[in-house]
């Protein structure tokens, strides 16, 4: 467990902070999380995600599970700052894990977190629910499933972690990886850079 929690001390606990603005997170590292030994924050999906918007609802949680890009674009900041809380989060001992999406997009319409115009151009029949094989080449609730096999959609997957790797966060939650083959995942996990030395993580050290 110490070596999954890459904080080159007995501390185990994380902290999910979830809705909450990059900067606000980074000041709760700096004036409590630290002090009361927590090892870590886990922080929402970070790529632009489309807003949701009906008669009865405007702008729910789950809207965070509906990336429709990889730039780290979202109500609770852009990527400048992002990469200031993970700076200041690891300055003073708490590292930052991410919640990432590696399987699906978003099957809605509108706008996206930076105010750009979302448009779903592709519909994909549903598939039954059932064995392993049914999990996994599915619609999960609806979302269109990326095509993991092909080679363009992996390297754009893998470029995206890499890039949260270089922004030295600790490590991923990957949600929903039971709808993924385990060789698509090994294949784009052994693809990953070791984890960034700048902000105190070993050489050669990988994400988990």
């Amino acid at each position: 467990m110490d070596n999954l929690i890459h904080n080159g001390e007995l501390k185990k606990t994380l902290w999910f902070i979830y809705l909450s603005e990059r900067l606000d997170i980074a000041a709760e590292c700096e004036k409590f999380l630290s002090s009361r030994g927590f090892a870590g924050v886990q922080v929402s999906p970070p790529a632009k995600n489309v807003i949701v918007r009906s008669e009865n609802i405007l702008k729910p949680w789950w809207e965070r599970y509906q990336p429709v890009s990889y730039k780290l674009e979202k109500r609770s900041g852009n990527e400048a700052a992002f990469v200031d809380m993970v700076r200041r989060c690891n300055a003073v001992g708490v590292r930052i894990y991410v919640d990432i999406l590696l399987n699906i997009i978003s099957a809605t319409n509108g706008t996206g977190t930076d105010g750009t115009v979302v448009s779903t151009r592709r519909n994909f029949p549903a598939v039954p629910y059932g064995n392993a094989l049914f999990i996994r080449i599915c619609e999960l609730v609806g979302l269109p499933d990326l095509n993991v096999t092909r080679q363009n959609v992996r390297q754009h997957l893998i470029d995206y972690m890499n890039h949260l790797i270089d922004l030295r966060i600790a490590d991923f939650r990957a949600d929903a990886m039971k709808h993924m083959f385990p060789e698509d995942l090994d294949y784009m996990f052994s693809r990953l850079r070791n984890l960034n030395t700048v902000h105190g993580f070993a050489a050669y050290q990988k994400h988990f």
